[in-house]
This record gives C-alpha cells, structure tokens and sequence, in this order.
C-alpha cells in the first residue's frame, strides 16, 4: 500500500476531522471569498511589487550608463510577455486541480514524488520569505516617511505580523474584506498616477528626480539584459497563490478563482508597462534616498495630497502583501500532510475554514527571521523569488507533460506555451541564484534539500506506523478479553466515588491504587476506606522515593503478568469551572498518564470531575 494513501485519522490527524468536514456546509458564503475578494486575500503580493519591480531592473541596468535605463521597456514587455504566459498556465492549473496546490499539485500528477518534493520544499521557503520580505519592506517606507520610527523598526513589523495572524486566524474571508479598502485605494492611486503621467510630456515642476542624463546607450551585453530580465521578474511572485487556495472561493470555486486570476494579470500588467513607459519619459534613474515610485509619483502629479495619498497606500501595501502567504501555506502544507509528508495537524481545520496551525507556523517563522535580519529589507531580497521562479519551472513543465499525455484539442498549442514559459522561468531561476548567491541565495539553496529531508523522514515515519498498524491487510477477528481497571486515588472523595462507578461499568475487575509517602497519609486512607466499604479493593504502595509514575509502572507490570488480562488505569481529575484555576491543580494526572502511555502497554484514560460552583 502506497504511503501517500494511508489514512490521516489512524496516524494523528485526532478527532478534529469531523469540525473540518462540518465547516464546508452552510458556513461557505460567509466564509469563503468572491473574485474581487481574491485580489486582497491572494494577489497583494503580486500587486505590491510594481514598488520594488521596475526599480530592480533599473538598478542593474544603471550599472551601463544612463542610456541603459531606455532599455527597460522592451524588458517589461518580455516580462509582460511571461505574466500573460503565466496567467493563462494558472487558469489551466486551476481548472485541472481544483483542490489547490498549484505547482505542487501539477508536479506530483505529471513530474513524479521527487518533483513534488522540490515544489512543495521551494513553495513553503517561497511564502515564509514572502512574509518576512513584504512586512520589511513596508516597514521601511514608513520609516522613509518618518525617520524617528527607525529605532522601533523591528517592533513595528512584529506588530504588523501579530495583526495580520489574529486576521487570518479568523478567517481568510476576514482578512480579505479588511484590506479590500487599502488595495483599492493603492490600485486606483497607481493608475491616476500613470494617466496623470501619460498625459504629461514633462515632469511637474518642482518634483524632486532623479534625472538621468539622456545618451545613446553603449554596448549591453546579454547577461546583462539577462540579469535585469531576472531582477524584473521579482514582479511576478504572487501570480501561483490563486491556484495554490482554489478552495477558499465561494461557488463555483473554479470559475472564480480563474477569473481572479485574469484579473490580476491584467492589473499587473497595466502598471508595470505604464511605469515602464513613465520611467523612460521622465528620464527617472535610481537613487538611495527615494525609490522609483516615489519619483515617478511626483513627477505625474507633484507632492501634494495625491503624492502622500499614494505613497502611504503603497507602505500599507507592502507591509500587508504578507496576507498573500496566509493564504496560500497553510493550504499547501494541508496538501502535503495529507500525503504524509508534514504531520497531519497540518491537516485539521476547526469551527472556520481555516488550517490554523499553518497559519501559526508561518507566522512563527517569519518572525524568527525578522529578527534575525533585524527587520532589514536589504538582507532578504537576495533570497526572494528563487522559490517561486522553481515552482514555475516545475508548474509549466509538468503542464507540458499534462497535455502530450492527454493529449485535448490542440494540445501542441498549448504545450508549446507552457514550454515557452518553463524555459523563460528556468533562464530566471538560474540566473538568480548564480548572480544572488554570494549575497545570500545560499540560504535557499541549503533550505530547499532542508525541506526535502524533512519531507522524506516524516513520510517515513507514517510509513512504519502503516505497517506496524497493517493499513491494507485483514486484522484477526476481534475477541473479548478479561478486563481490570485499577484507579488511581489520593483520598476518599466524590471524585473517588465516580472514578469507582465508571470503572466497575467498564471492567470484570476493580482494584484503586494509591501512592503513600508516609505511615500516617498511608493509616489515615486505609481507615477512611475501611469505614466506607465500596467494595473495592484498595492497594497502597509505599515507594523508597517520592515519585507516583515508577511504582505505579512497577505494580502494573506485575498484576499484566500475574492476571494476562487487558489494564486499563483510569485517572480521575478535578476540572475547575475557570480556566485560571488549572494553575492551581498539581497536574500529577497529567504527568501519570505520559509517563503510562509511554513505558507501558496498558490503556490509560484520565476523567475529569467537574466543579460546579468555581
């Protein structure tokens, strides 16, 4: 029996399938999202970057002289060119993979497991550096804006992550009807901003550019245009994240998610091309003190309320981009649990249709490696996108595989377009990590084979336990056994009373058990429970050391041999009305029962007596 096919609920998925069955009925409209909806909730990512995309490809092509700087339009185009390959790839995902996945789905139908693995292992470096990069990022426009924020830097993008958790944690619907406000307003800012400056054959006056000196641009090499090309492409991350959550849309789930992604190509597309265009006729060139976007905000329509409106929308923008992730990890790492390849809590969902403990996971991450960086943009650029330029070299070869095997109406056509696509990603991919690698794409480079190992030993792991369990084979026919119970007690009490009656229903034999330290604790229970009689015998084990576990293991390997029968050791514990008041229980049970279920073969049950009145 294949591994990938064991079932979740016998290796540790727990009892909470049944709430993630029950949240897909009649909570689905309210907690699923619309198309519009989907951009907030799933493209951010991709939307934010025409802050940080156009200035990439300017800084690698400043590197040749002012004249160089032209050469980003043809560039956008070739980048546009790829967006659009992209785009209707992921239509095609999204259709043929309903479930979600995206590239990881593609490559495990269609590349084989290793594939897969590669996929899953770039996707989840892929959106943990997301977040992480996005927060940081908006946390340094803010701090441009307002220079006195710097020392509090790291703190404010710790905040801004704990806000966007407790969002996501409610829900991905929630998370996308908060932030539809501020990506409406970045979107339309961004297109007044491009009109304005269409309009225009000169910068406002008095708008504070960069200008670059216009000159015939030299000789520019290939690797050149290459590595601009490559640096462009940044642009694209975000584009696989609609494909990756199908499931979070409303019905007909796939229709809408396919048309989402339509309209984020065509979103993204206008505005890189718009500020490609405004770049060349502003003659903008890159500057330390003020990004790109900024300088073509204020040449299109100057620094007056239009300008802050804009540039403040585009640092709220970018610190909440991260909600891309939120999105689209806790679905794959659903994906990948399910096929054992991350424990199954991955898996579970409670009341809302939301996988909590990826959510919580990411978050996690994500702040350790803010704090590593200390919050500093710089440090985690040069590991951004590496992971998602391998999931589109994945996602489009193994569509080209798709259709060669299935073989539709004109399969070659579309074939040839993934294939176009895969080669361009590919020619990204390598190019990031040859160019980026001394500046810290070696991260990624160690992380992925990281995640891939992991992947591999807990697949092990459900392997073993399906084989120690015998998943696919007919178990021997079930037969009764001699039963006793033994319950643990401290004293004669109600608790004690119930814990009896529960046993003697369950078991042929009763017996309590209790631990003394001393001869008087020891005298006084054995006369309290000589004057109550309930016809159960009491065992008290005086042991050498104050410890309850190992003489508790000692008797109960002793009566298994004597009795052959089947040991149940039920446990009864108080269970206070107020959460606070746990605090104030020994939690001997709880430490008991670990130790039991440990070191032992016997059936260990803990039952809580609940107090009514505090």
């Amino acid at each position: 029996m294949d591994h990938r096919d064991l079932p979740n609920d016998a290796l540790g998925a727990g009892g909470e399938v049944g709430s993630e069955v029950g949240s897909e009925g009649g909570g689905e409209t309210s907690e699923h999202i619309t198309s519009l909806e989907g951009i907030p909730a799933l493209s951010l990512d991709a939307i934010s970057s025409v802050a940080y995309g156009p200035e990439a490809m300017l800084v690698v092509l400043a590197t040749a002289g002012a004249g160089a700087l032209a050469k980003i339009e043809p560039i956008t185009v070739a980048i546009v060119v790829l967006l659009v390959i992209l785009v209707f790839s992921y239509r095609q995902v999204i259709q043929a993979y309903p479930d979600g996945g995206g590239c990881y789905a593609v490559s495990k139908a269609n590349l084989g497991h290793r594939a897969s693995l590669l996929a899953g292992a770039a996707l989840v470096v892929d959106y943990v550096l997301t977040v992480a990069v996005s927060i940081a990022a908006g946390v340094a426009a803010l701090v441009s804006a307002f220079p006195r924020l710097a020392p509090d830097g790291l703190s404010i993008g710790l905040a801004i992550l704990a806000v966007l958790t407790a969002l996501n944690l409610r829900g991905l619907a929630t998370s996308a009807r908060a932030l539809l406000l501020p990506t409406a307003v970045f979107i339309v800012g961004i297109y007044v901003v491009i009109v304005a400056g269409l309009s225009r054959s000169h910068p406002v006056a008095g708008a504070q550019i960069h200008v670059a000196v216009p000159a015939a641009a030299g000789a520019i090499g290939v690797l050149l245009v290459l590595k601009a090309f490559a640096a462009g492409c940044s642009a694209l991350t975000g584009v696989e994240a609609i494909a990756n959550d199908v499931p979070a849309f409303r019905e007909p789930k796939v229709r809408r998610a396919m048309r989402t992604e339509v309209l984020l190509g065509g979103i993204l597309g206008t505005m890189l091309l718009g500020l490609s265009v405004l770049t060349v006729r502003f003659h903008i060139a890159p500057e330390a003190s003020q990004t790109v976007l900024s300088q073509i905000t204020g040449a299109s329509v100057g620094r007056g309320a239009a300008y802050y409106v804009v540039d403040l929308s585009t640092t709220v923008i970018l610190a909440i981009a991260a909600n891309t992730s939120f999105g689209g990890l806790p679905v794959l790492a659903s994906l990948l649990a399910r096929d054992n390849l991350l424990p199954h809590v991955f898996a579970l969902r409670g009341d809302r249709p939301v996988y909590r403990y990826g959510v919580v996971v990411l978050a996690l991450l994500a702040a350790a490696l803010l704090v590593a960086v200390d919050a500093d943009t710089n440090a985690l650029i040069p590991l951004f996108a590496i992971g998602v330029f391998t999931g589109f070299t994945l996602s489009q070869t193994g569509l080209v595989r798709h259709w060669h095997h299935d073989r539709p109406r004109r399969w070659w056509a579309r074939a040839v377009l993934n294939g176009l696509g895969a080669v361009m990603t590919a020619v990204a991919t390598v190019i990031f990590v040859v160019t980026k690698f001394t500046a810290g794409a070696w991260v990624v480079v160690i992380a992925v084979p990281a995640l891939i190992f992991l992947f591999t030993r807990v697949g092990a792991y459900y392997r073993d336990v399906a084989a120690e369990l015998g998943f696919g084979e007919v178990p021997p026919m079930p037969g009764a056994e001699k039963s006793l119970v033994v319950v643990a007690v401290t004293a004669v009490s109600r608790m004690t009373a119930a814990a009896l009656g529960a046993a003697l229903s369950l078991g042929d034999v009763v017996v309590a058990v209790s631990v003394q330290f001393d001869d008087a604790s020891a005298a006084s229970l054995r006369a309290d429970w000589d004057r109550w009689d309930p016809g159960v015998d009491l065992q008290i084990l005086r042991p050498a050391t104050r410890s309850v576990t190992k003489p508790m293991l000692a008797y109960l390997t002793t009566v298994e041999a004597e009795t052959h029968a089947h040991v149940l050791v039920l446990i009864p514990e108080v269970e206070p009305k107020k959460w606070r008041h746990q605090l104030l229980q020994n939690q001997r049970g709880i430490l008991l029962a670990n130790a039991l279920r440990r070191h032992s073969d016997v059936g260990v049950a803990r039952m809580p007596f609940h107090l009514r009145r505090m």
